[in-house]
């Protein structure tokens, strides 16, 4: 029998399982697990008897103080990291790299220029490599919009207008959890926005070079709270006197999920998962506007808010020989509040128009498919672990240089704000190799 792979994971939360169940189940003949690594033994312990669960074999538990021992003691050839807060990916990717092992990151790599540079440099110093899970690139219908703009069909791309309109059940969740505050997260415009903008960079298969940003929050606040008649609100869900009368509260122990994650583990870390989504504390926007130059021209107009009725995206494409629309109405989501579809979205209403130049709209039949994350996950997966996966014409399988891209739109977004200027992604990559 041909050796396994074997995978380390580091991070055992809501957004580790969907790797974990594939290594277990679909893939346990030519992978395994064999170290996972986390800050919170309790959510360590759940892992193990979720993996039990899956059929496979409980695997050693390293406290994150003890990464560098676990890759000694196990020898993976390479490193999951599923970590929260986003902030800390840069850390266990560098480590991986500096020990020698590849490294298969969630998105955003990282949330900041100098941890991104660092990440470049140690790619460069090591030689080894980093994929970042980019799951939205293999969903059906958006491979079909590359297939179509690769073609041509609307020339070359002139501009692209993006809006993605997160609702007030999936966007009020970013607000109660460690997201809330840009030094955990870079905000929305990383942690959330990475998909989109690495969707319009490989989408159009080109670089962006220049980036301005107007953020606000207006309606995840204080002021909303009081409108709605909260003013006695607590810090978190648990205790809170308004829990009734609140349209945002999250029972965690109503949710078993939730509750073994998270609410049977406070103690272990002191993280909770229900905090108030309208706290004094949030440090990032819910009303973003991005404007992006890319480097043959192409300019982007990007909108994500955070507070709408219903959740989706609208796309189009402008170009030399006319116009792609592209529309998505979608089922939203609490994080983690499923075990077996990490990510799931169901798709309610998806259509792709295509308008030629001196022609009427054209309705192009949509693909679907089954599975999390409008069916791209089962195809990320088997990217991933599939030992002799095909060549992909669409080049779905992102590394540190799409990684990079894609991140460093939402920083210099966020630092668009902060410094009142348009910035440069070149001034925030520096002397990093990329």
């Amino acid at each position: 029998m041909a050796r396994k792979t074997r995978y380390a994971q580091v991070g055992c939360g809501g957004r580790s399982g969907m790797y974990t169940k594939a290594i277990c189940e679909r893939y346990a003949e030519t992978c395994e697990i064999v170290a996972i690594c986390d800050v919170n033994a309790g959510r360590m312990r759940l892992k193990n008897a979720r993996i039990a669960g899956f059929g496979g074999k409980p695997a050693p538990m390293y406290p994150a103080a003890d990464f560098d021992r676990m890759i000694a003691e196990t020898r993976p050839d390479k490193v999951i990291v599923t970590t929260g807060p986003d902030a800390t990916h840069s850390d266990y990717i560098v480590r991986a790299m500096e020990l020698g092992v590849d490294v298969i990151t969630e998105k955003p790599m990282t949330t900041d220029e100098d941890r991104c540079r660092r990440i470049l440099r140690t790619r460069a110093a090591t030689g080894r490599h980093v994929q970042v899970t980019f799951n939205y690139r293999y969903a059906p219908h958006r491979s079909q919009l590359k297939e179509m703009l690769d073609a041509g069909d609307v020339g070359e791309v002139y501009s692209v207008d993006f809006t993605w309109p997160l609702d007030t059940k999936h966007g009020a969740d970013y607000f109660r959890r460690w997201h809330r505050r840009l030094a955990n997260s870079g905000s929305l415009l990383v942690h959330k926005a990475t998909h989109h903008f690495d969707l319009v960079n490989w989408w159009i298969g080109d670089v962006p070079e220049e980036v301005f940003c107007h953020a606000s929050r207006r309606y995840y606040t204080p002021a909303t709270a009081e409108r709605m008649g909260l003013a006695d609100r607590s810090q978190r869900c648990l205790d809170c006197p308004c829990k009734d009368r609140c349209r945002f509260h999250l029972d965690l122990a109503g949710n078993e999920t939730l509750k073994e994650l998270y609410l049977d583990n406070e103690a272990e870390d002191g993280y909770f998962r229900d905090r108030c989504v309208f706290s004094s504390e949030i440090d990032i926007w819910d009303n973003m506007s991005v404007s992006v130059r890319y480097r043959r021209g192409a300019i982007l107009n990007y909108l994500l808010f955070a507070y709408s009725p219903w959740e989706g995206y609208q796309v189009a494409f402008n170009g030399s020989r006319g116009r792609l629309e592209h529309n998505s109405m979608e089922a939203s989501y609490v994080s983690g509040a499923s075990a077996d579809e990490p990510g799931e979205v169901k798709r309610k209403q998806t259509t792709i128009t295509l308008y030629r130049e001196f022609s009427g709209p054209q309705s192009i039949p949509v693909r679907t498919a089954a599975g999390g994350h409008g069916g791209g996950d089962p195809v990320l997966l088997a990217d991933i672990f599939e030992p002799d996966a095909p060549a992909d014409p669409l080049h779905r399988k992102a590394d540190h240089v799409d990684g990079t891209y894609s991140i460093l739109i939402g920083v210099a977004a966020y630092r668009s704000v902060q410094w009142a200027r348009p910035v440069k992604i070149a001034e925030l990559v520096g002397d990093a190799p990329l």
